[in-house]
């Protein structure tokens, strides 16, 4: 039987404490430190965990236990940046979306995991939802024929408590710690796009800020339209300005032999599927989404992430959501955003 690999778990929020348990349950997997800048979570992580706590990477890094894999699940904007010095010091990165802030920075960390024989495994978790894994199959089969009109639409609630009331020492809404809507909010369907339709092009977007003037330095809002590389046209229309709750995920695709469309809140429903000469098959049931509290987000798969973070080290199947897709997520992002320059 192979040695279990070895995982450290950098940030110990929510999603941190998420990868911790999933590693721990994994029976490939053993969690040998947990790490984050709050010491005072220091008696509590280590009991719940099990497992030696650090107060910076720096220090689990100076120390004399030995990892396969650090996942960091920090702020943004330390994603590439922890990301390089963990490649660097001989550990496999598991990265939470945004892999990084900007397409330079993600390059950043592909040219030193190169440089360094290392994976990068970019955190994109509801690709294994079975309405999503279900889109990928009826669009890479071409049973829709031509596709011609793909919509994403994205409304969900975040208030004034998500952000802290606007602390000037909280990083959510910050525009160079957090890096925008799309970026901490929607990557996850920005990429679930990405992977069933390719890139996009001809991008025009109007951006609105509705009611978070005093909580965020950035929009709550947007109407995007382009066009698909591989043909076809799309939009991608968000907001978090929502009343009370998240109101919807969802995605339409419109081609030449038939329609489809996941929505629900999390894009967890099958609610059209009318597809020439197609019978729709019996699909698992969706796992629910991650729970944050008083907040929800998307699905909570993050134990087939880590399950083939160790098949793939194993070498037993191939990275899941590999580093050139989490960079070209970032640079979709970071395209759409540049028409706010343009503008």
């Amino acid at each position: 039987m192979a040695e279990s690999l070895k995982f450290v778990v950098v940030g110990s929020g929510r999603i941190g404490r998420r990868h911790a348990s999933m590693v721990k349950l994994h029976p490939g997997a053993e969690l040998v430190a947990m790490v984050d800048i709050d010491t005072y979570l220091k008696d509590e992580l280590e009991t719940e965990f099990d497992c030696p706590f650090f107060g910076s990477m720096e220090d689990y890094l100076n120390s004399d236990i030995k990892a396969d894999i650090v996942n960091v699940c920090t702020p943004n904007y330390l994603h590439a940046s922890q990301s390089i010095a963990a490649v660097k010091s001989g550990h496999h990165v598991v990265v939470e979306k945004p892999m990084a802030l900007s397409k330079a920075d993600a390059e950043e960390v592909i040219h030193s995991a190169l440089q360094h024989n290392r994976q990068v495994f970019c955190v994109m978790q509801n690709r294994y939802s079975p309405p999503a894994r279900w889109l990928k199959e009826v669009v890479s089969s071409g049973v829709l024929g031509e596709i011609y009109m793909v919509n994403v639409n994205c409304f969900w609630n975040r208030d004034d408590d998500y952000y802290k009331g606007g602390d000037p020492s909280y990083w959510k809404g910050k525009k160079d710690k957090d890096g925008g809507t799309l970026f901490t909010q929607f990557s996850h369907f920005v990429d679930t796009m990405f992977w069933l339709m390719g890139d996009i092009k001809n991008i025009k977007a109007s951006f609105y800020d509705f009611n978070h003037q005093k909580t965020t330095e950035f929009e709550d809002s947007g109407l995007v339209h382009f066009d698909f590389v591989k043909g076809g046209s799309g939009s991608f229309n968000y907001s978090t300005a929502v009343y009370g709750q998240n109101m919807e995920s969802s995605i339409s695709i419109i081609g030449e032999k038939g329609a489809v469309k996941v929505g629900g809140q999390y894009m967890n429903d099958i609610e059209y599927c009318h597809i020439e000469n197609y019978e729709m098959p019996e699909l698992e049931d969706t796992l629910p989404p991650n729970d944050y509290g008083k907040y929800k987000g998307s699905a909570a798969n993050h134990q087939f992430v880590i399950q083939n973070v160790v098949n793939t080290l194993n070498q037993k199947e191939i990275v899941s959501t590999n580093s050139l897709e989490g960079l070209k997520v970032v640079e979709i992002i970071e395209n759409i955003y540049r028409q706010k320059d343009i503008d």
